[in-house]
């Protein structure tokens, strides 16, 4: 049940919020959790017992990490959680459970599972064992440390961040094609530490070519202490390529991790082939009907096939604005720098069929941040 919370009760949940932020690059597809244990005096005084979070899928949850830090001090005491505990036997043991068999008192929740095989569940579990559980606080900010997980299970589909880094006249690379490097050192490592936190990077073969994109994370420009542990996994990489026109020498197919071709290609057995010996991975989807790979239906196979959470796309103009256009851009990540391109330059977005102003895309401003010389904004679409 719903409850008054105490400033105690949110300083052990903020607490708990950033322990889960520790997992941030690293928890996927899983998601990110933190979990404190307190225990009161008789004067309602608290002391941390336990804590942990959630490091990776298939090791244990951050409520059973705090369990074995508090032992037998997590008898009556109060457990503060990011995410329901889980109720379900997965690769690991029900957290509902756990936490009942140590005979915590009282559980407080920031916000209830959205996945369908726990929504609801672990709390029944723990009420059930005569755990007081109180729900929802600092919801809004647990629910902003998992926008992709939560997307997949309510929506069925990723979150789509939109990356591009473009000039103080909105231009991203020169008329040849020439774009390295418009942003400052600051802005590339802002950009590594979207893609750790990413289960995919996606972009299309135009801009794969152009730029012979690895599309990877790299450990020297994430100054992260755990940069190392953050590179072990690497997002996967999704390349739009309606011909199946990758080269088979592209710097991507030759990194760690995996390559998928998303092509609308059926007949090219050869080429396929060749791209697969290659080290690439490659899904067919039916054309649309202007022939191109239909943008939703893809975002779905991603959701269901890959557990992609957060997908990123850095990309051209063309697909960034196919995406703006078929309105599945949840957040536009906008790194600008005070640098003039001129008009020959390429542009930011291709949106076609753009002739009044009436046709125009308004946008919500949700943070602009000074990174080095550049700037950071943060943006999303406004509703229709």
């Amino acid at each position: 049940m719903e409850r008054d919370f105490t400033s105690a009760d949110h300083q052990f949940m903020a607490r708990a919020l950033q322990l889960a932020a520790q997992g941030l690059y690293t928890t996927d597809p899983n998601p990110r959790v933190g979990c404190v244990i307190v225990r009161y005096d008789q004067h309602r005084e608290g002391r941390v017992v336990g804590e942990g979070f959630h490091v990776r899928a298939g090791e244990p949850h951050a409520e059973i990490h705090a369990l074995n830090a508090a032992g037998t001090e997590a008898k009556g005491a109060t457990a503060y959680v990011t995410l329901e505990p889980c109720s379900h036997t997965g690769r690991t043991g029900p957290c509902a459970v756990a936490l009942a068999d140590a005979q915590v008192e009282r559980v407080v929740v920031a916000m209830v599972d959205p996945n369908p095989q726990v929504s609801g569940r672990g709390i029944k579990r723990l009420e059930a064992a005569g755990v007081q559980v109180d729900i929802g606080l600092l919801e809004q900010d647990a629910r902003a440390l998992n926008p992709g997980f939560i997307s997949r299970m309510e929506r069925k589909r990723p979150f789509v961040r939109l990356k591009m880094a473009m000039s103080l006249d909105g231009r991203t690379a020169m008329g040849s094609g020439e774009s390295q490097w418009i942003t400052g050192p600051e802005s590339r490592c802002q950009v590594q530490r979207l893609r750790a936190r990413s289960s995919a990077i996606l972009s299309g073969v135009e801009s794969v070519i152009m730029d012979d994109s690895r599309l990877t994370v790299r450990a020297d420009q994430l100054s992260l202490d755990n940069a190392a542990a953050v590179c072990q996994r690497q997002p996967l990489r999704v390349i739009l390529d309606s011909r199946l026109r990758l080269p088979l020498a592209a710097a991507c197919l030759r990194e760690p991790g995996r390559t998928l071709i998303i092509t609308t290609d059926q007949h090219s057995e050869e080429k396929r082939r060749t791209l697969e010996a290659a080290g690439a991975e490659i899904q067919v989807f039916p054309a649309d009907q202007q022939g191109r790979i239909a943008l939703e239906d893809m975002l779905y196979w991603l959701a269901e096939n890959e557990q992609v959470n957060e997908l990123l796309v850095e990309t051209g103009a063309t697909l960034a604005g196919a995406l703006l256009d078929a309105n599945v851009v949840d957040e536009l990540q906008l790194f600008v720098a005070p640098t003039l391109l001129g008009g020959e330059a390429r542009p930011l977005f291709a949106l076609p069929g753009m002739t009044r102003m009436a046709d125009q895309k308004r946008l919500t401003i949700k943070e602009v941040r000074a990174v080095g010389g550049d700037w950071r904004i943060t943006a999303e679409l406004l509703a229709d």
